[in-house]
């Protein structure tokens, strides 16, 4: 038992010396030295400190500055809408028409009115003229003495009577036209126009609904002139004034942004602590109801900024390529802040003087030497 344990201790430590030996050996046959991928056709720039403004913020809605909500004035039956939301009308284009019975048979019954009060109007007058001419003859008669002057005066009491019968009948004319016109405007309300040149940008009916006055049927926005309506951080108040220029950033424009502050308003809210800032401005692609931004310049300091374009977004990390001095590209973990322009500010991991690859960023890999 004794041998047989020797013997296998002995197999064990022989077996163990072997595999040493197989993993050991010359250590210059087993590492192979691989050298780094060579890239060409970047740019690398130095990165500098620069001042950048330091800026307070007014966020907002951009509003067209004419509107119209064009509402219905009679009650009523929509029978047609002939516009869509986002079409361009005319001013004076028909929009929405509608039947509304009773204005029209009340236009009907007022233009009746007034050929009746016409009718009026002319015997009145035939009236007025006989009691003209009867009075002048008895006039002629009474010098003569051929009638009495109770006769005269019976003739002369018929031709007031006559001249305040037709005084009456033409008022009542001139009501009944007034009547006729206001009839005929009401019923004119059934046919619904745009009032200005604009876009449709609201559409709150459809045929077949039933519409009241001050019923809202549709919105249209005047074009190009457009507002941004921002609330302003308190600490602006007496700084904002109206002329100034301020640069504004508008979602969905990718186009720098000047606007002119067109009113203030003086008030502070007690809950947000801001005011209201309207700002005119004027761009192609903006649209009413935009998120926007006006920039307010309070100050400056030093930092550091980069383009936009090297800025190597993974996921939720941002990263640069940094090159060292030895000329390998290493990627590099950094804090982007608030765009200053077409560039971004770098809050930290990026100091000024180091280099950075600005150009043919997607031909770069980690641990390339750049030529």
């Amino acid at each position: 038992m004794r041998n047989v344990a020797v013997r296998s201790a002995f197999l064990a430590v022989a077996a163990s010396m072997l595999i040493i030996a197989g993993c050991g050996g010359n250590g210059k046959e087993g590492t192979t030295v691989t050298a780094p991928p060579v890239v060409k056709g970047v740019t690398v720039q130095a990165v500098t400190a620069t001042a950048i403004p330091d800026q307070l913020e007014a966020v907002g809605t951009v509003r067209a500055r004419n509107s119209a909500m064009i509402a219905a004035r009679i009650p009523g039956t929509v029978t047609a809408v002939l516009v869509r939301e986002g079409d361009r009308v005319g001013r004076g284009k028909l929009l929405v028409t509608l039947q509304a019975t009773e204005t029209v048979a009340g236009a009907a019954g007022a233009r009746a009115g007034v050929e009746q009060a016409s009718g009026g109007v002319e015997e009145a007058r035939a009236r007025k003229q006989l009691a003209d001419v009867t009075l002048e003859r008895y006039s002629k008669l009474l010098q003569e003495q051929a009638v009495t002057r109770q006769e005269f005066d019976t003739r002369k009491a018929e031709q007031q009577m006559a001249t305040q019968g037709l005084a009456r009948a033409e008022a009542g004319l001139a009501q009944a036209r007034e009547g006729a016109k206001a009839a005929g405007t009401m019923a004119g309300y059934n046919r619904v126009t745009s009032p200005i040149n604009g876009i449709v940008t609201g559409k709150s009916v459809d045929v077949g609904m039933t519409v009241f006055p001050g019923a809202p049927l549709l919105t249209v926005e005047e074009e190009g002139n457009y507002r941004l309506e921002a609330s302003a951080p308190e600490s602006l108040l007496g700084k904002a004034r109206v002329g100034q220029k301020v640069a504004v950033a508008v979602d969905g424009v990718s186009t720098a942004i000047t606007g002119r502050i067109a009113e203030v308003v003086p008030t502070v809210d007690p809950a947000s602590r801001t005011f209201t800032v309207k700002v005119d401005v004027a761009a192609k692609g903006l649209r009413s109801g935009s998120y926007g931004r006006a920039l307010f310049p309070v100050g400056s300091r030093q930092g550091v900024l980069v383009p936009k374009g090297v800025v190597v977004e993974r996921g939720a990390l941002t990263s640069v390529w940094v090159v060292d001095k030895d000329k390998i590209a290493r990627m590099r973990l950094v804090k982007i802040g608030k765009p200053v322009g077409d560039q971004l500010e770098v809050l930290s991991g990026l100091s000024a003087g180091e280099q950075i690859v600005i150009g043919g960023v997607e031909k770069v890999v980690d641990g390339a030497r750049i030529e």
